[in-house]
């Protein structure tokens, strides 16, 4: 498998049953190389609008999408528990290990070897908390700064490279859909 292609998990994306199955037309006919359906395994459609079924389709669709993103890093890379900490960090600010445990939904003591972790790296340092002496606030460094931007940089150029390869109103739907996600997943 090339890093172009998207990896599918059978229990991520279930199969649509056959009667809801759309017949074949002549949309789906093998795609023009240059485009990205060419390099990946045909995208399974969705199956309903009904927010069960939809949800069960966004979800897999999410996953993938994710975990093909992620393969696109650095050479330097950090784990991604330990980067998802570090990108936190630039979105925060300064933290306490306990904000940042609640905000990754992990335990302290998980967090706190994260963190020993990131400092080890130099993508993080500890300093003592202005207001409370049995505190201390984790920061990026400007090793840390410099791989997050690296690392979303490259993502980004994925992406765009991959949008790239689809048509206008396809773009637009994925446009209005990121919109849509966003106020889905807020709190």
């Amino acid at each position: 498998m090339s890093l172009g292609e998207v990896m599918t998990y059978p229990h991520d994306v279930p199969p649509a049953p056959a009667s809801t199955r759309p017949a074949p037309s002549s949309q789906d006919a093998t795609p023009p190389s240059d485009t990205p359906a060419a390099t990946t395994a045909r995208a399974p459609r969705a199956r309903g609008t009904g927010a069960p079924t939809l949800a069960a389709d966004l979800r897999g669709a999410l996953m993938l999408s994710v975990r093909r993103i992620r393969t696109e890093r650095t050479d330097d890379a950090l784990p991604d528990h330990q980067y998802s900490v570090l990108a936190l960090l630039d979105r925060l600010g300064p933290s306490t290990p306990g904000a940042l445990a609640d905000a990754e939904h992990v335990q302290p003591p998980t967090m706190t070897r994260t963190i020993a972790a990131l400092v080890e790296a130099g993508v993080a340092t500890k300093e003592p908390h202005p207001q409370d002496g049995r505190q201390v606030l984790v920061r990026t460094t400007d090793d840390g700064t410099a791989l997050l931007q690296a690392t979303r940089r490259r993502r980004d150029e994925w992406l765009t490279r991959r949008l790239a390869g689809l048509d206008a109103h396809e773009r637009a739907v994925l446009a209005e859909a990121a919109t849509i996600l966003r106020r889905v997943v807020a709190p």
